[in-house]
This record gives C-alpha cells, sequence and structure tokens, in this order.
C-alpha cells in the first residue's frame, strides 16, 4: 500500500483520498459503499467505519472472521491470519 497516511480514527474520506489520490474518485467511492449520502455527509454506516482506525476498518473487512484471530499488516492494509502473521 503506498499511503501510510491518514491512519488514524476520524480518517476515513482523508484516508481514502491519499490512497486513489482524486478527491471526487474518493468521494463517489464513498457513496458507492453506503458511507456517504448524496449530500455529501456521511452516512450512519459511514460515520461507524469513520470512527476506526485503518487496522480496525481492515479487520472489519474480514467480519466473517472472529477479529482476535486477525493481526493487522500496515504494509497491505490487510488483516491476516495470526498463524501467517
Amino acid at each position: 500500500m503506498e499511503s501510510q497516511e491518514y491512519l488514524g480514527k476520524g480518517q476515513l474520506v482523508d484516508r481514502l483520498m491519499s490512497q486513489v489520490k482524486n478527491r471526487d474518485f474518493a468521494i463517489n467511492i464513498l457513496k458507492d459503499r453506503g458511507d456517504m449520502a448524496a449530500s455529501g455527509s456521511l452516512t450512519a454506516k459511514g460515520m461507524g467505519r469513520d470512527g476506526m482506525d485503518a487496522s480496525e476498518r481492515a479487520i472489519d473487512r474480514k467480519s466473517q472472521t472472529d477479529p482476535r484471530e486477525l493481526v493487522y499488516d500496515a504494509e497491505t492494509n490487510k488483516a491476516v491470519p495470526t498463524s501467517r502473521a
């Protein structure tokens, strides 16, 4: 993962913009995912994800897996099983 910026909580929009390098594209992704309303404000889902840091979002993406069995890999921005860490 190129971007190691905006890893903290409350940085969902900034994090995605730094990853895709285009504000409009980032906003459209958030809208398509249901994280942002057409008005540009975060939805309840978006506020929930905005309240997570990058590691929590990575683990959340693997929601079918018990979070205790995962560890965050900052290099890849993914949660991986603890057995592979």
